[in-house]
């Protein structure tokens, strides 16, 4: 596993307490490990425009550890993943998950898989394709940066198992993407994040399908 400083460290143990997230010492070594596999790859391939360890432990450690509370699964399929998060974080904090990582860009599901291989994440399954292309039936369906509101939900109707969910992690500006989400779908809660280290606004807006009949 790849080191990482002890200012690294020090980021991690505050923002996971500060997110009241306990960690066992097999988990935080693996988020140490994922943020040193990170940087290195990304020296070489461009993975993230995050380019210091710290600043990865907030924007994605500690950002895709937030929406913790609100996962269940036990089934959870990350679109968009990227180079995996927050499915991978999701995954090592919560061993009963499920998880599965698309993507249609090669190099960023090359590192998922080399993260999964030196990580030994036995609950994660990064696949190469894209969503249109993808089947299943997954209880939470989670996404970060891939699309808008309502493109998400309409493009993974299909893979949204009977009384699953969309989780959806957006900015202050996601009322501007209600109009987008298709009939039969509404958000059921909202959830503001407070990320530490992190200046900006996150919100977690969880959507469910609604029982017929339940419109006026």
């Amino acid at each position: 596993m790849t080191a990482v400083d002890s200012t690294v460290e020090s980021r991690l143990d505050q923002g996971l307490d500060r997110l009241g997230i306990s960690a066992h010492a097999d988990q935080r070594q693996r988020l140490l490990a994922l943020v040193g596999l990170l940087h290195k790859w990304n020296r070489a391939y461009n993975l993230t425009a995050i380019r210091s360890p710290e600043e990865m432990v907030a924007r994605h450690l500690l950002d895709s550890a937030a929406v913790l509370p609100f996962v269940k699964g036990p089934t959870l399929l990350d679109v968009g993943a990227g180079p995996g998060f927050p499915g991978l974080v999701l995954a090592i904090l919560n061993p009963e998950l499920a998880v599965s990582l698309i993507d249609s860009n090669g190099k960023k599901v090359r590192f998922q898989r080399q993260a999964v291989m030196e990580l030994g994440l036995a609950n994660v399954t990064p696949v190469q394709t894209r969503v249109e292309a993808f089947e299943g039936g997954f209880d939470q369906v989670i996404s970060r940066a891939f699309a808008s509101l309502g493109d998400f939900v309409s493009l993974t109707l299909p893979l949204v198992a009977p009384g699953g969910q969309w989780l959806a992690m957006k900015g202050p500006g996601v009322d501007d993407e209600m109009s987008g989400v298709p009939a039969g779908v509404a958000p059921v809660a909202r959830h503001s994040l407070e990320v530490p280290f992190d200046v900006g606004n996150r919100l977690l807006v969880v959507l469910e399908r609604q029982e017929i009949g339940s419109c006026p």
